[in-house]
């Protein structure tokens, strides 16, 4: 069974998919348009970390920033990290750690979710990823500009209607 939990991105396992990650990061974009982090840079409080397990085995990970919005009237958050290990690819843990992400934004109470990734065809799955979940492009948002490498999506979270129940 697969679970996922809170972790530390500095647990040794966690820091060589990350460094995995980053590699094939430089690897596909220029630098300049690089925005993946670090184990060092995930582990700010405004940034929650998780990692996916099966039997105490490290399958992916993902985290979720917490942005401020320019009038401070909106919460947003941003996805941040999500990789999956090679030898989990295609066994549904992107789709498993996705959801749990976006189960937390909306106990958050956040009103949209964004996210970066590349335009290269190595990104092609994640793009299809995250469609598939509702995210659609948008303009660069934070502290992100217009970049031919980048592109950004964003997902507005349903929020319950008054006097409705969640289910």
């Amino acid at each position: 069974m697969i679970s996922i939990d809170r972790d530390d991105p500095a647990r040794d396992d966690v820091q060589l998919l990350l460094s995995e990650h980053l590699a094939d990061m430089y690897a596909t974009s220029p630098a300049e348009s690089v925005h993946a982090l670090d184990h060092s840079a995930l582990s700010v409080p405004s940034i929650s970390f998780w990692t996916a397990r099966e039997d105490g085995n490290l399958l992916g990970c993902g985290a979720l920033k917490l942005l401020a919005s320019p009038a401070g009237t909106e919460r947003h958050g941003e996805i941040k990290s999500m990789r999956t290990t090679a030898t989990a690819r295609g066994r549904g843990v992107a789709t498993l750690m996705l959801g749990h992400i976006l189960e937390d934004a909306r106990k958050r109470n956040l009103e949209r979710v964004f996210l970066e990734t590349g335009t290269e065809d190595y990104f092609a799955p994640a793009r299809r990823l995250y469609a598939r979940h509702g995210f659609t492009e948008c303009m660069p948002f934070a502290d992100y500009v217009l970049d031919p490498n980048s592109v950004f999506m964003e997902l507005r979270l349903q929020r319950p209607t008054p006097g409705t129940q969640e289910s």
